[in-house]
């Protein structure tokens, strides 16, 4: 696939994405639906398209971070359950009632003033920090959070529909990091039987993200909030996931320009690779404004042909250099950052490794300048 007059693009395999559907819902059980996480634009996947594939793959449930994102998903999606996970300005509580969105309540404070902007009953999950440390109520006790909750429930504009958390190291696999997470999941596990037992009884219960889809999945989370998973990444590369799962995007540029260089010639910006024999290097038109990372200058490498070509020199904003002595490349060959190419393939985690980073980091920030390019076929 070479999209007209594209020198960079990323390439969106819906098959995966449905495929990693079925793998999803396999793995979590038939009293467990998937909530697909689709901020950050589909995590740069595409959020409108996305979001269109998952509705018609049969999940009914998404997350988003932020309002407009909420509003972008209820464009695409008319009917579905959108749950915005942060914060939404107060102000914008008519918003949320108008538009059937539920909101997440960071703290009692935010819920009191939230009511004060809307004259219709506004659908809510309460956020409980179990231990991750950034929003929801804390208490030192399930039954003093409990309290709280049914407190909240007497608000005749907030209609508590659920609770959740965030698990901070579910994805670890040492003793004291997994008994971190059993205290997470015990205390709202606690929190949600409390209720019960005081007459309040939720239609959802969740904590389950990517890493405790894959690692400790749990039947008592109504809803699996899928992240990363849903994209065919490891929440925490190396640890590996379910084999079956695949990866849903693909980065691709072209060869612009391919030339001799002789021992001793300098490559790029700062003069940082200075050839140490006869070579041939091409240059690749994508760069860091692309999204594709300076950290791997000189680190990372691009399939060509099927074969691994090592970036060469820095790599600049729209292009970089690569070492092809041994591949009989042109200036207009496709070449291959992200994805597979015969029987090779670099991952989003593979780069995210080179950068000390994530793969969520990687995919997340390629750039709005490079396409994306819908497709059914598998990569």
């Amino acid at each position: 696939m070479k999209p007209y007059l594209k020198r960079a693009w990323a390439e969106i395999s819906l098959s995966n994405l449905r495929n990693n559907v079925n793998v999803i819902n396999e793995m979590i059980g038939e009293n467990t639906e998937i909530m697909a996480v689709v901020k950050a634009d589909a995590y740069g996947h595409g959020e409108h398209q996305v979001s269109r594939c998952l509705w018609e793959s049969g999940v009914k449930y998404f997350a988003v971070s932020n309002l407009d994102e909420a509003i972008a998903v209820r464009n695409s999606c008319p009917e579905a359950e959108i749950l915005i996970l942060g914060y939404t300005p107060p102000e914008y509580g008519q918003t949320l009632a108008d538009n059937n969105i539920i909101q997440g309540i960071v703290s009692s404070e935010y819920a009191h003033e939230l009511v004060k902007y809307t004259s219709k009953s506004i659908r809510c999950h309460v956020k409980i920090d179990t231990g991750m440390g950034r929003i929801g109520l804390k208490y030192d006790t399930p039954s003093e959070c409990a309290e709280e909750i049914l407190r909240l429930s007497e608000c005749e504009k907030l209609s508590i529909e659920g609770i959740y958390t965030h698990f901070a190291v579910a994805d670890c696999d040492d003793s004291e990091n997994i008994e971190y997470t059993d205290k997470q999941e015990k205390y709202i596990l606690d929190v949600y039987s409390e209720l019960v037992s005081r007459g309040l009884k939720l239609r959802h219960i969740h904590f389950a993200n990517s890493a405790t889809i894959s690692y400790r999945n749990s039947t008592k989370s109504t809803l699996a909030r899928a992240g990363i998973i849903m994209y065919g990444l490891c929440p925490n590369y190396p640890m590996e996931i379910n084999k079956r799962l695949k990866s849903v995007m693909a980065l691709k540029a072209v060869i612009s320009h391919v030339k001799a260089v002789e021992k001793g010639d300098s490559i790029s910006y700062g003069r940082t690779f200075i050839a140490p024999e006869d070579m041939v290097v091409a240059t690749v038109t994508i760069g860091y404004a692309d999204g594709y990372s300076r950290l791997l200058s000189s680190k990372g490498e691009i399939l060509v042909h099927g074969k691994r070509c090592a970036i060469i020199g820095r790599v600049c904003m729209d292009q970089l250099m690569i070492d092809v002595t041994n591949v009989q490349a042109k200036a207009g060959d496709i070449v291959t950052l992200i994805g597979k190419d015969g029987d090779d393939e670099i991952t989003a985690d593979e780069l995210a490794s080179i950068c000390s980073t994530i793969g969520y980091e990687v995919v997340c920030g390629i750039s709005k300048r490079v396409p994306r390019i819908f497709h059914e076929g598998e990569e």
